[in-house]
């Protein structure tokens, strides 16, 4: 590919371009991005981005507007491998000995030439260097299309230290690292919230990306849930303030105050805020990923209290850019609140609330796979149509549409959108259809406006690299991960530790589990610290009986089949367990009977309850671990070290430690510098955890904190904001 050119201007944006003429006028220079040698409306750059949207938009063909309306599947750089999904370069799989990384893939040339897409999602990538290639060549090809609107590169969260499976993420090595959401609440601080976000959003442009699918702002009420981990936490004021700081911090481009869009240009990143109105009160603590998880209940009654870090904080910022950018409602079936169909099919949500009574006139986009068929089976990753079974895909697409949604997340083509369109001319009118695909090409427009792609959309592979996880942003971040490492328990002042000293570090033996993908994985068996990451700070041990102390790393207890287990069906049940927080089996004698919710075509019940019914923690070696290291140590002290995905019951194994530490998707060396005292501990917890199990079943899971609080052998509650 050729290499760009750029063009500096003293009283204008830079502007980058491959085969593009310029314009002057009135001694400035602007795209000729049509190709008419007159400087049309759109690409004006002095004027505000919804007139420039709006020009552009009157210019677009249905066609053309389908296009816009769409996020593509997740694309992976290269494409190869699980992540390959069948995609070809020049019909062939990918070649690491003919193509380069970031040659775009015949499907990718595709969906921008021939579907008009212009919202592509980015997964997994090779490096720093094949992203930054990669949008390159994306936009190189966008602009030569006819009016030249370039592309929007979005990606799940990236930055997260550690290797969380709660849900898809992103993974790039180079960018600086962080906690995971709930690790964010941990620090009870706003500015390391913007801070993160601050950086990110410039690591972001760096490698190309514009839209960032978060953050996800779900009130953490529910403590079963296994997206927990990924929220701000579940108090109300303090997700509000966190919301506001991420998104101001993603959005906002310093020293763009007094532009037409005032905080928006080449630092910017459009924030998606998920997920309206809240996805965090599944019953009994279930995924709407899932069918069987796909009904949120509000017993506490506290549905309104679940909108307001969306109302109070995404839409209310601070910063000059006023609002989050786009909006992505949840999977789920919000019970009592509407139709009984999925949140985006519902009016009520999008079109009366969202739209109407809240004004929100920002992009909403659905979230992933939920115009798809469902799947035949209950216990499958897909089937996330809930209500609107007997509709047609192509049905399904108009019915959302209609509701005011302006882009679908996951699909590949545009082909069902412009089938819904001729549809909607046949029932509704070609004049409404119309007036309907400019208002979401207008919102999606005027967002690639505020981000200054059309102006300056390539990237220096050196600038960009420089920047990626420098060592400004890799201290930062590793500031933050200290920050919300947690202590819990220091019996007798055992930490600080001392340096040098000798750890034994059991290996623990994990069980099977059903993964996020519902695919079975096997056993397994890992040693959790290595003589490298231990370096500088302990010794490892040979034996119990050559250490200073035991060390374990663990993790909360994850239930194996994450409540559901089809084969329960084939025995009469109606394959409904409980999701545990301990780790030996639990039984649920006290558990809701019958459910609040329930009914779905591949069920011919209601009632969802599993009121006696047994689950059992894939990770129970992580008791046993701390068992044995009692008995053999003795007198000598017995440290736990956990990563908590999920409020947990201590009552098993917190009388057999003289030390705990809880972290939240952290790396080793951010928890070593606490435990050896290279720096003071100052994380707290970000909910209270639980006496046990029963307490648990009888809270509400809309409600945050509502369930007993467990006391230590030392006369410590460890509630909402505990630690030492």
């Amino acid at each position: 590919m050729a290499d760009f050119k750029r063009k500096e201007q003293a009283h204008g944006p830079r502007l980058s371009y491959m085969n593009k003429a310029l314009i002057e006028q009135d001694g400035l220079f602007f795209k000729d991005l049509a190709g008419t040698g007159e400087l049309l409306p759109y690409e004006d750059w002095r004027l505000p981005a919804k007139d420039r949207a709006k020009d552009l938009a009157k210019r677009l063909s249905a066609d053309e507007i389908a296009g816009l309306m769409l996020i593509s599947g997740h694309q992976s750089i290269p494409a190869e491998g699980f992540m390959a999904r069948g995609a070809t370069y020049g019909g062939e799989p990918f070649d690491r000995e003919k193509t380069a990384p970031w040659t775009l893939t015949d499907q990718q040339k595709f969906m921008v030439e021939k579907d008009h897409i212009r919202n592509i999602l980015e997964a997994r990538t090779e490096s720093s260097e094949a992203s930054v290639r990669w949008n390159n060549e994306l936009q190189a090809l966008a602009e030569s299309q006819p009016f030249g609107i370039p592309v929007s590169i979005a990606t799940d969260p990236r930055h997260g230290a550690s290797s969380s499976t709660a849900e898809f993420k992103s993974r790039e090595n180079s960018v600086s690292k962080w906690p995971e959401g709930i690790g964010f609440a941990a620090t009870f601080n706003a500015d390391v919230v913007k801070t993160f976000a601050e950086i990110a959003s410039k690591e972001y442009r760096a490698l190309g990306i514009s839209t960032a699918l978060g953050p996800q702002i779900d009130l953490a009420t529910e403590p079963r849930w296994m997206r927990m981990e990924d929220t701000l936490g579940g108090d109300v004021e303090r997700s509000i303030a966190y919301t506001r700081g991420y998104c101001d911090g993603m959005q906002t481009t310093e020293g763009r105050e007094d532009t037409p869009d005032p905080g928006w240009g080449k630092d910017s990143v459009l924030a998606m805020v998920k997920h309206w109105p809240g996805g965090g009160t599944g019953e009994g603590g279930r995924d709407a990923h899932y069918a069987f998880g796909e009904f949120a209940v509000y017993p506490g009654n506290n549905f309104d209290t679940h909108m307001r870090p969306f109302l109070e904080g995404a839409y209310h910022l601070d910063g000059p850019t006023k609002k989050a950018a786009a909006t992505m409602p949840y999977y789920t079936v919000s019970w009592g609140h509407g139709e009984k169909v999925g949140n985006s099919y519902n009016t009520y949500l999008i079109k009366d609330l969202l739209r109407e009574k809240y004004g929100y006139d920002g992009v909403i986009c659905t979230d992933w796979g939920i115009v798809e068929d469902p799947a035949p089976e209950m216990d499958t990753f897909g089937s996330r149509c809930y209500g609107v079974e007997d509709l047609s895909v192509v049905e399904r697409h108009l019915r959302i549409i209609m509701n005011g949604v302006d882009q679908f997340g996951g699909p590949v083509s545009a082909v069902h959108i412009r089938e819904a369109y001729a549809l909607g001319c046949e029932q509704y009118g070609e004049d409404v259809m119309r007036a309907q695909f400019e208002a979401s090409a207008v919102r999606i427009l005027t967002n690639l406006f505020r981000l200054g792609l059309f102006e300056d959309p390539f990237l220096s592979v050196e600038e960009s690299l420089a920047l990626i996880g420098c060592a400004e942003h890799m201290k930062a971040g590793l500031l933050a991960q200290e920050q919300s490492v947690v202590i819990l328990k220091n019996k007798n002042s055992l930490f600080p530790l001392a340096k040098g000293m000798k750890l034994y570090v059991p290996d623990r033996s994990l069980g099977a589990i059903k993964g996020f993908m519902r695919n079975m994985e096997p056993p397994r068996t890992e040693s959790p610290v290595s003589a490298e990451e231990a370096e500088g700070f302990f010794t490892l041990a040979d034996s119990p009986e050559d250490a200073d102390a035991a060390f374990i790393w663990a993790e909360s207890p994850l239930t194996a089949n994450k409540g559901y287990d089809g084969a329960d069906t084939d025995q009469g049940g109606n394959g409904y367990f409980p999701i545990s927080l301990q780790y030996r089996p639990y039984t649920a004698d006290t558990a809701r009977d019958p459910s609040i919710a329930g009914g779905d075509p591949h069920e011919s019940f209601t009632n969802r309850g599993y009121k006696g019914k047994t689950s059992t923690a894939c990770n129970e070696c992580d008791l046993d671990n701390i068992i044995r290291m009692r008995e053999l140590m003795g007198g000598k002290p017995v440290i736990v070290c956990m990563e908590m995905h999920n409020p947990t019951v201590p009552a098993e194994f917190e009388p057999l430690a003289d030390g705990i530490v809880v972290q939240f998707g952290v790396t080793k060396e951010a928890v070593f510098h606490v435990l050896f005292g290279d720096v003071k501990a100052s994380g707290k917890l970000p909910y209270r955890l639980p006496k046990n199990m029963e307490t648990v079943e009888k809270h509400c899971e809309d409600l945050f904190n509502d369930y007993e609080v467990y006391t230590d052998s030392e006369g410590n509650a460890y509630d909402y904001g505990f630690g030492l």
